[in-house]
C-alpha cells in the first residue's frame, strides 16, 4: 500500500490536452483532458500534470522532454503521441524512433513510460493501416520492456472496420468527453489502482 501519492505527467498533443471540436453540448470546444478525470477517480493518490501540445509532433516530444518531464521527477509518465506525425505522411517506423527516444530517456532518469497507442480515425479509412502498425510496435516494445501499456486504439475503435466509433468522437479525430473518461477509466484500471490497492 502506497502512503505517498503517486506523482505523474500526462504527456502529448491535443489527446492530452483533451481537445474536443464545438458542438452543441459543449458550444465552446472546452477542453476535457484526461487526466482531469483521472484525478476524479483517485483523489489524493495522485499527483497529475498536463503537459499536452496541440498538434505537436513526436520529433518535438523529445525536444521538450526534458524540460516538462524530466526536471518535474515524476514516478510515471503518460506517452500519448503519434497522431499527428502519421496524419503529416510520416512512416510508423520514424514515429516509433521518437518514441522510443521518449521511453528510453524516461527509463534513464527513473521515470516508469506508460506507452498508450494512438486512436483510430474516422472518415480517413486509408489512415488506418499506418495506426496499426504504429500501435503494434509500441506494444511490442512495452512487452519486451516489460511496461504497463494501455491500447486506445482497441477500446475506442470499430472491432469489425477499424475506424474510430462516434461515440467516441464528434470530429474524427479528437475524443469526445466519454472517450477522455475511457482513457481514465482504463490507465486507473490497468496502472494506477494496482499500486494504490494491491492484490
Amino acid at each position: 500500500m502506497r502512503e505517498k501519492p503517486i506523482r505523474a505527467v500526462a504527456f502529448g498533443d491535443s489527446l492530452t490536452v483533451g481537445y474536443q471540436s464545438p458542438t452543441s453540448e459543449n458550444p465552446e470546444g472546452l477542453s476535457t483532458p484526461y487526466a482531469g478525470f483521472l484525478k476524479e477517480r483517485l483523489g489524493d493518490k495522485i499527483e497529475i500534470l498536463v503537459k499536452g501540445i496541440s498538434g505537436e509532433l513526436t520529433g518535438e516530444m523529445v525536444i521538450r522532454l526534458q524540460q516538462d518531464v524530466i526536471t518535474h521527477h515524476p514516478d510515471y509518465v503518460i506517452i500519448l503521441g503519434g497522431s499527428n506525425d502519421l496524419g503529416c505522411g510520416a512512416q510508423p517506423q520514424a514515429v516509433m524512433r521518437n518514441l522510443t527516444i521518449l521511453y528510453e530517456r524516461c527509463k534513464a532518469a527513473d521515470i516508469k513510460p506508460i506507452p498508450v497507442t494512438v486512436p483510430s480515425i474516422l472518415g480517413f479509412e486509408r489512415l488506418i493501416p499506418s495506426r496499426r502498425l504504429l500501435n503494434q510496435m509500441i506494444q511490442e516494445y512495452a512487452r519486451r520492456h516489460q511496461l504497463p501499456c494501455v491500447d486506445l486504439f482497441a477500446a475506442t475503435s470499430d472491432p469489425h472496420t477499424g475506424e474510430l466509433l462516434r461515440r467516441y468522437s464528434n470530429d474524427g479525430l479528437h475524443l469526445t468527453t466519454e472517450g477522455y473518461q475511457l482513457l481514465a477509466e482504463l490507465l486507473d484500471q490497468r496502472v494506477f489502482r494496482p499500486l494504490i490497492s494491491p492484490a
